[in-house]
């Protein structure tokens, strides 16, 4: 069985109470979109974008930018296609079947690399996870931006709860991994390129920010230095 049928196997019935029942426990998510620097015209990828619920928000919040999603799996798709349906932002949406290492602009018909490119809760979910970054860091614009939430480490936080956490994802087929931090770094490292990581109160979540190049488009602020940790 390969990765989308996978998928599909998983979400033939969760999909139906995805958003409901995820809004408990990933956290951080909005706070992430609310901190992407979008502007009319810009094109945004969510890779792994599941019902389409935040390519909605963002949509919602910058009617003018151009946004994508890729998802593993068909079944997903068709909910979030029938979330869209008849909403004001249907047209500014486009979704495509596939996995993280197979997409790049040309696959939406685009003739530049993206702006922005969204990894929500997904990178829990790749295996090979640092491929997906990798390549999506060669699918982005000079001066663009990824953006990531996932599970952190919950080192600050009881250790019931973060032993029962873990096995709760691990029915979900969700494996968090704390090393996602330190890898991001070293790819800012590598490439000279900008970061700014935070995590959330008790290392819950991590929300991470990375610019290509380290050189901001015009309308983009400057990031702070790598490794700039901050709880709330």
């Amino acid at each position: 069985m390969d990765a989308a049928q996978k998928m599909d196997q998983q979400y033939r019935y969760q999909r139906y109470v995805y958003d409901w029942s995820r809004k408990y426990y990933l956290l951080g998510r909005d706070a992430l979109l609310a901190e992407i620097p979008l502007q009319p015209g810009e094109t945004v990828l969510e890779i792994g974008c599941g019902t389409g619920r935040n390519l909605s928000k963002l949509a919602y919040r910058q009617p003018h930018a151009k946004l994508y999603g890729m998802d593993a799996s068909a079944m997903m798709l068709d909910t979030a296609r029938d979330n869209l349906r008849n909403t004001l932002y249907a047209q500014q949406i486009t979704l495509q079947q596939g996995l993280a290492g197979q997409v790049d602009h040309t696959t939406f018909g685009l003739e530049k690399p993206f702006d922005h490119i969204v990894f929500s809760y997904v990178l829990s979910m790749i295996p090979g996870w640092q491929d997906a970054l990798e390549h999506a860091l060669s699918i982005l614009k000079p001066g663009g931006c990824l953006h990531v939430v996932d599970f952190s480490d919950q080192q600050t936080m009881p250790a019931w709860f973060r032993k029962l956490l873990l096995q709760w994802l691990d029915w979900f087929n969700v494996h968090p991994d704390p090393a996602v931090p330190a890898y991001l770094e070293q790819m800012a490292a590598r490439h000279h390129d900008q970061l700014r990581i935070r995590h959330l109160s008790g290392r819950y979540a991590v929300l991470a920010h990375y610019q290509k190049g380290g050189i901001p488009n015009d309308h983009q602020p400057e990031l702070p230095q790598i490794s700039q940790y901050l709880d709330f």
